[in-house]
């Protein structure tokens, strides 16, 4: 099992993800993408996000602050679901949406095991392992009004401020097709 109780998602552990925090920023900067990075108090929840959100820019001066969902359908298809982070969603509504069966949440296992991440860091930089193992990743398509998105790199402790441009070139060295969708 993945996510035994000693281990969490902050960087302390980032060597036993199959792509490290640092490793991502690192390929990141050889790809010249550009990021601001922010480190803080390990995040799991919106709520715990809304906590240090001062740091960053606020939804009125064009931040994108987010929420992700990893969803697994009944026919295991596998999807990472972006969006506002105070956005409610219907996971009813959602397969007609995504194209999808009945959806239900991914366990903490089947994320690590598709996305490489641990709850708590779940974050569209993790399509770096979702595009290796079929993840669809589909994002609200109301973020591209954002100037800058809010993102983890892999691990809680840490969120990396990037334009949408830059995650526009990130899903392109990592040939990504994004779904953006109006939630």
């Amino acid at each position: 099992m993945n996510n035994t109780p000693n281990i969490d998602a902050s960087s302390k552990f980032q060597d036993s993800l199959p792509v490290s925090s640092d490793t991502l920023m690192a390929q990141m900067d050889e790809w010249g993408i550009e990021y601001r990075r922010f480190n803080h108090v390990p995040l799991r929840t919106v709520d715990d996000s809304k906590k240090v959100q001062s740091l960053f820019l606020s939804s009125k001066q064009g931040g994108g602050h987010i929420k992700n969902l990893y969803l697994r359908d009944h026919k295991k298809q596998n999807i990472l679901l972006v969006s506002e982070q105070d956005r409610k969603i219907d996971l009813k509504r959602l397969p007609d949406l995504l194209g999808a069966g009945r959806l239900s949440f991914g366990s903490a296992d089947r994320l690590f095991e598709h996305l490489g991440v641990r709850p708590g860091a779940v974050t569209p930089l993790s399509m770096i392992i979702g595009v290796t193992k079929g993840v669809q990743i589909f994002i609200d398509r109301d973020l591209r009004e954002c100037h800058k998105l809010y993102v983890h790199p892999l691990v809680n402790d840490r969120t990396l401020e990037l334009s949408l441009a830059g995650l526009d070139l990130f899903f392109q060295k990592i040939r990504v097709d994004v779904n953006w969708v109006s939630l």
